[in-house]
């Protein structure tokens, strides 16, 4: 019998999520019939349930997806990112969906959003444990009651949740090899992810990242390398940047930044973040706001 005690669980989204926050907003329910276009708009996700019928995805925009698509079954279709796509459906009598938009807390930097491919296309019976959530949420969307709206929204959240933690479990049937959720999906590495992820401003070391994990520095350092594609260090200085635009946005002080995330002072930070994004923390937020539509 083995004397080592198995590692305890963590929450490996929540620190995450808390950080990058997602919302939802139902726009459609009932049947879609010919061919409706989802245009690309930056900052704008897509989370479709298809529930019955059968329909032909036709993508235009690249990303590496396939032209076209037959789907004929209850299936989920989640496009973390802005990719056009349409739908062709019967003239009459079309498919049925439910579908939301979604916005990713701080847009193409979100670190989920950068990790996840262009589209995940998983029929419902494969997601362990969405069936009850759909449920509430189609008996939502199906009649029109008090505050009917604001719960569809939730409830499209949590489906996303759902989503997400079965994609950790299993990233490789939805063709994910590298990047944060395949490190998350290791039990070891994603301690030291998630500690990372709740306190981002510590001093931290290729020793205590590997302490974390409960694995040797150079275990820990191949392993991170394999799955996620970034030497730990590199990781934690794009997890420190990505929350740095967050801040910068609300308004914060660059040197309150620089100690909060880490960093031995505001230079230290302007020069890494100028290194990452190609402009000073300051130049960068007055060229994203002017960016932003009116």
């Amino acid at each position: 019998m083995s004397n080592i005690a198995p590692l305890p669980s963590i929450d490996r989204l929540s620190p995450l999520l808390e950080r990058f926050r997602v919302r939802a907003q139902l726009f459609h329910t009932g049947a879609l019939c010919g061919v409706s276009l989802f245009e690309q708009q930056p900052g704008r996700a897509f989370l479709h349930v298809l529930r019955r019928g059968e329909m032909e995805v036709v993508h235009t925009g690249g990303e590496g997806l396939a032209p076209r698509l037959i789907v004929d079954e209850p299936t989920l279709l989640f496009y973390p990112r802005a990719v056009t796509h349409a739908f062709h459906n019967p003239p009459v009598d079309g498919s049925d969906f439910t579908c939301a938009t979604l916005r990713f807390d701080g847009d193409e930097h979100n670190p989920l959003v950068q990790a996840l491919p262009p589209l995940i296309l998983l029929p419902l019976r494969q997601v362990t444990g969405l069936a009850q959530t759909l449920d509430l949420l189609f008996a939502e969307t199906d009649r029109s009651r008090c505050g009917s709206r604001l719960l569809a929204d939730r409830l499209f959240e949590v489906v996303l949740i759902q989503l997400l933690r079965w994609l950790i479990d299993h990233p490789d049937v939805a063709g994910i090899s590298s990047g944060l959720v395949a490190g998350l999906s290791d039990p070891r590495l994603a301690r030291a992810i998630a500690a990372i992820h709740e306190q981002p401003g510590d001093d931290w070391t290729l020793t205590q990242m590997a302490t974390k994990a409960g694995m040797s520095r150079a275990a820990f350092a191949a392993g991170f390398k394999q799955a996620t594609g970034q030497t730990p260090a590199s990781y934690l200085s794009d997890w420190r940047l990505s929350l740095a635009i967050g801040e910068l946005r609300a308004g914060q002080p660059i040197k309150v930044i620089a100690d909060a995330l880490g960093y031995s002072g505001a230079p230290a930070f302007s020069k890494a973040f100028k290194q990452k994004f190609g402009a000073a923390p300051r130049d960068w937020l007055r060229e994203a706001e002017a960016d932003l539509p009116v």
